[in-house]
């Protein structure tokens, strides 16, 4: 049996600068699409007889899938998951659906409508509705907002199965009024066959589920193919080229965001448990690759929490990954004081935030930049991840500090309705003629003009 790695997490004294350690990560967990490993360079050189980049891969794939449909889209499911597949069987089938859902766990259909409720009520809370103002007699200001037409959704299948992420994509995009959900899953055992993943779309109301994955898949949802319809966004997660894809049919498409590894920042002071902050920052960790970090201003807690870590690692099912993730993303970073650790977390902008400390309240007001943040020692991710109400489609690679997560808003399309009376276009006449001749559009001028004289 070939022995775990040694769990060997990087030690950063923080206290009398700042460590590059922040910045570094940071560019390492970005997704530049330019490394290729030892498997996928094999893989790439069978199926397109070059070494080929990600970005490469992912273009040639949407330019074939764009121009030549179902045949190279079941042609690469074919050459890249070994799945043989036609126009009629890459679909799941309604049958397919029903027994899933049938064969499923009991318990876990009651726990999917629980979590359903839960994502529901939160999403409805939040969602946006027209607003009509009258600043003037005779005039009408509507801002109104519709759900798109039609979405697909990404939900990976590669190393583990992801009920969870039906449940935050599909049910917020309910809630927003989305009559189309196309579903893509890679053909594995853990994607479109998985019975727990077609059960809860199945739960949900999804009839349309897909055996697909990859760049493929997205240039399906985008362009649309003799079997597939092509959508207005794609949402959802997924591996290095699934996300390169989303960005190359951005623009024919709408996307949730550009997405690379999971990230953690855990802040905690001397009241946070030692053994609560190992198990976050393994939560995290064990997506592999997947970023955590802990800093405090305690001195005794490094010591405690990586004594912890080793013992919790030693009992995990995914150990060998999850120590491989905190060793190449890992830290623990001490600092002189709250401050400064808001300073530091604020510069990483991390996906998800835990402060673990006697006041998380203080410590949030002086941060601005995660993508969801979780209050208090009670309060894991894993609540976030699966059944809070926020979806855990989230913003990361920094891209925090403007981007915001998946939520029921984002199945939304805004538009204005203005409508103004005669006397009212009167009034504002002279205002917009001047402007308009000032810029010589003089068409524009006379539009009012002709209204008004």
């Amino acid at each position: 049996m070939t022995p775990s790695p040694a769990l060997s997490l990087q030690r950063v004294d923080a206290r009398r600068e700042s460590p590059p350690i922040l910045d570094e990560l940071r560019d390492r967990l970005s997704p530049q699409g330019d490394v290729v490993s030892p498997r996928g360079k094999a893989l790439t050189e069978k199926v397109f007889g070059r070494p080929l980049t990600p970005v490469e891969v992912v273009q040639t794939i949407c330019a074939d899938v764009q121009s030549q449909g179902i045949g190279a889209l079941l042609r690469y499911t074919q050459a890249l998951d070994a799945a043989e597949l036609t126009a009629d069987t890459i679909r799941v089938s309604d049958a397919d659906l029903k027994q899933a859902h049938q064969n499923a766990d009991p318990a876990l259909i009651e726990s999917v409508r629980r979590i359903r409720d839960n994502v529901a009520e939160f999403q409805q809370a939040i969602l946006h509705r027209d607003v009509t103002i009258t600043p003037r007699p005779g005039v009408a200001l509507t801002q109104r907002y519709l759900p798109l037409r039609r979405i697909g959704v990404c939900v990976p299948g590669g190393a583990a199965a992801y009920p969870s992420t039906v449940l935050m994509t599909v049910v917020p995009a309910q809630v927003a009024g989305v009559k189309e959900i196309a579903v893509v899953a890679p053909p594995t055992p853990f994607g479109a066959y998985n019975t727990d993943m077609l059960a809860t779309c199945h739960e949900l109301g999804v009839t349309e589920v897909y055996r697909v994955g990859g760049a493929q898949a997205v240039a399906a949802l985008a362009y649309g193919c003799q079997s597939i319809d092509a959508v207005d966004k794609i949402v959802g997660p997924g591996n290095l080229f699934v996300a390169l894809a989303k960005k190359h049919v951005y623009g024919t498409v709408d996307i949730d965001s550009f997405a690379g590894p999971s990230e953690v920042i855990v802040i905690a002071d001397e009241t946070a448990r030692p053994d609560y902050v190992a198990a976050d920052l393994i939560a995290q960790a064990e997506h592999s690759p997947g970023s955590a970090l802990l800093i405090t201003w305690d001195e005794s807690l490094p010591d405690r929490v990586e004594a912890e870590l080793q013992s919790q690692l030693g009992v995990l099912d995914r150990s060998d990954l999850t120590i491989d993730s905190l060793n190449q993303f890992g830290a623990i970073i001490l600092v002189r004081d709250a401050d400064q650790a808001c300073e530091l977390t604020d510069r990483f902008a991390p996906e998800h935030l835990h402060i673990e400390t006697a006041d998380p309240r203080s410590q949030i007001a002086k941060i601005r930049n995660s993508g969801a943040a979780f209050l208090g020692h009670h309060t894991p991710v894993a609540l976030g991840d699966y059944a809070a109400g926020p979806s855990h489609v989230l913003p990361t690679g920094g891209t925090c500090t403007w981007a915001a997560g998946l939520c029921s808003n984002s199945f939304l399309r805004s538009g204005s309705l203005t409508e103004f009376d005669e006397t009212a276009l009167q009034s504002i006449a002279p205002d917009v003629i001047r402007l308009a001749e000032k810029e010589g559009l003089t068409g524009h001028a006379r539009s009012v003009s002709i209204r008004t004289s």
